[in-house]
């Protein structure tokens, strides 16, 4: 046994003071007395009345000296040399990704069996060593940083909890070598399961890289798999998988629920190391919701150690395809841009034989128009004659002095400098319209909402202009369609997986987007830009989207995250991991380390002093008459 320091064992000259005090004789004050009659038996006492009594043995006594002796052995530091995994500059990377909470362990799941882990290399620590630890989930995070006080290590292992997510191992391993100094005494623990992804592509960090396998078992039932489709006049399908990535066929109930209510739940028997498929056309119309589970029989004896794959979620998809129809006797920049227009399903029509008996999202009328407009939305191009919702007026040339109304999100970024236009016809008694193009003569472009329905007019001919030549013209067309029937903001038909990133696409008139996690929280984003990101997706379930306008809301949507992730579901744990091109083997004790014993040593002195304090408190008692 070696002492850290100590110096601390001068404390025990303390007890010095502590014997003196015993021995001590109280100073007797004289009095005056008129007889020393009853005093008969003191004026026996052969003692000399000197300051100084002879030491007797005193249980007090002893129990305080044992405790001083306790604490200056504590204050000492005394410890014993140990095997360690580690020494020097150490950083330990600590996996918190969702298959460390499988329970194939002794106690607890595998995360508590890493965090005893990890505890014990900080039990095992030199003087001269200092740790790092960084928390690999979805995000590396540095819970305690290149430091020797062993209190603050032990409590930032044994704050860290697990994730429900992938472990982003690359920027862990880019992190943990930004850390990495040019000492020689640089050193890197990895506890995990093995489980680190295209981290095995990555180049070897400096220093030197121990690992400590985590688990036992590769015993996991998991959906890997959970879609719905929807086609027009068809009842929605369902698809689904189930893996078993254990060693035995596996027996596992498979249930289904639509909107929170139990639709089927059915027994199946998955092979092992296999994939089982399950497909579905019953699934009700309307539904917004679908959840599907998996538990294990109760006569079933395989077990399964990870549950938190054994959930999914999945909503329809809303994806919104317009359907627009063009009526035109020939213009092919028109059918050329409605083809390119992302979301937009084109069709054109023959003006011989007027409008089709199908109904339209959008009706694109050029330089014709049937006898009675159709129930939909409607731009209308060089329209040739009156209509209910306008008139028509004569044909001029002042197009110069063009204006736009550059506030309107329907004229974001439509530049119309060096538009030349040759004639249009001038509209009148269009009051429902904002004039959102206009020159000498009048409106270029109105747009607005009469009777129900979106209708824009565009006032000339595109063959009598050099717009379709321009920039400007996709982009306004773009515009215009966004503005007749908004793009969803989120297109995810298959959800999404555990920390994926969600890009968000608010329409113009959107100023925040709120979004609630489905532990209730909830999120706002501003909207500042075309497309938004929200990277808070590390929790497995269902999302709520609003897309808002002040207190109004223009759009809503769902999503589901999952985690199909066959790097966390496979929860068989490796004995060996590749990094850099090297095999790295489960790590052996091949340092020295350091064991103090010294808060055993404070704790019995404590349990003493409780001792102390009874045999004191008990000595003062008034005997109570028999």
């Amino acid at each position: 046994m070696s002492l850290l320091t100590p110096l601390g064992l001068l404390a025990g000259l303390l007890s010095i003071p502590i014997i003196l005090l015993y021995m001590l004789r109280l100073r007797r004050r004289e009095v005056t007395i008129s007889s020393t009659f009853l005093w008969q038996q003191i004026l026996q006492d052969n003692e000399a009345n000197t300051p100084w009594q002879k030491l007797r043995r005193n249980l007090l006594l002893f129990l305080q000296l044992l405790i001083l002796l306790l604490l200056a052995f504590a204050l000492a530091r005394p410890f014993v040399i140990v095997p360690a995994i580690s020494a020097g500059e150490i950083v330990v990377l600590l996996d918190a990704s969702a298959s460390m909470n499988a329970t194939d362990v002794a106690e607890g799941t595998r995360f508590d069996e890493a965090k005893r882990r990890a505890l014990e290399i900080v039990d095992t620590m030199g003087s001269g060593d200092n740790m790092t630890i960084i928390r690999v989930a979805g995000i590396p995070e540095v819970l305690a940083s290149s430091t020797n006080d062993r209190l603050r290590l032990r409590n930032a292992i044994e704050a860290a909890q697990p994730s429900q997510s992938s472990a982003d191992w690359g920027s862990a391993l880019t992190l943990t070598r930004a850390r990495a100094n040019s000492t020689d005494d640089f050193n890197v623990v990895l506890i995990s399961d093995g489980g680190l992804g295209t981290a095995t592509n990555l180049p070897t960090i400096p220093g030197d890289l121990r690992y400590i396998p985590i688990g036992q078992s590769s015993s996991n039932l998991a959906i890997t798999a959970l879609a719905t489709r929807e086609r027009p006049g068809e009842e929605p399908q369902l698809f689904s998988q189930i893996t078993n990535y254990g060693d035995e066929d596996a027996e596992v109930i498979f249930d289904l629920r639509v909107d929170g209510e139990l639709f089927t739940a059915e027994r199946f028997t998955v092979p092992a190391n296999g994939d089982l498929p399950i497909t579905s056309e019953a699934l009700p119309d309307g539904f917004t919701i679908l959840q599907a589970g998996l538990t294990i029989p109760s006569d079933s004896t395989i077990p399964d150690y990870l549950e938190e794959d054994n959930t999914a979620w999945s909503v329809p998809s809303g994806t919104t395809i317009r359907r627009a129809l063009l009526m035109s006797p020939a213009n092919l920049f028109l059918e050329q841009v409605l083809r390119s227009l992302p979301g937009v399903e084109s069709f054109k029509g023959d003006i011989n034989r007027g409008l089709p008996r199908i109904e339209f999202d959008l009706y694109v009328f050029d330089s014709w128009l049937p006898d009675e407009l159709p129930d939909g939305d409607l731009f209308i191009v060089n329209p040739p004659s009156d209509t209910p919702l306008f008139d028509v007026g004569a044909i001029t040339s002042a197009t110069d002095n063009i204006m736009l109304k550059r506030d309107d999100p329907r004229l974001t970024f439509v530049d119309f400098d060096d538009v030349e236009i040759l004639q249009f016809v001038q509209i009148r008694n269009a009051d429902w319209a904002d004039e959102l193009i206009t020159a000498d003569g009048g409106p270029l472009l109105l747009a607005g909402e009469v009777d129900g329905r979106q209708v824009a007019v565009m006032t000339f001919d595109i063959h009598n202009s050099d717009l379709p030549l321009q920039i400007t013209w996709p982009v306004l067309m773009s515009n215009l369609m966004e503005w007749f029937t908004p793009r969803d903001a989120i297109s995810v038909p298959d959800g999404l997986g555990v920390g994926s990133p969600l890009a968000i696409h608010p329409p113009f008139d959107a100023e925040t987007v709120r979004i609630t996690l489905p532990d209730g929280e909830t999120r706002t984003l501003d909207v500042d830009r075309e497309t938004l990101v929200f990277a808070e997706t590390n929790t497995p379930g269902i999302y709520s989207l609003e897309v808002m306008q002040g207190d109004t809301v223009l759009q809503s949507a769902q999503f589901a995250v999952n985690l199909f992730d066959a790097n966390e579901s496979n929860i068989a744990p490796l004995e060996e991991i590749n990094l850099g091109g090297a095999t790295i083997t489960e790590a052996e004790t091949e340092e020295i380390g350091q064991r103090e014993f010294w808060p055993w040593l404070a704790l019995a002195g404590l349990i003493i002093l409780l001792i102390e304090w009874y045999v004191y408190h008990n000595r003062l008692r008034v005997p109570t008459a028999g």
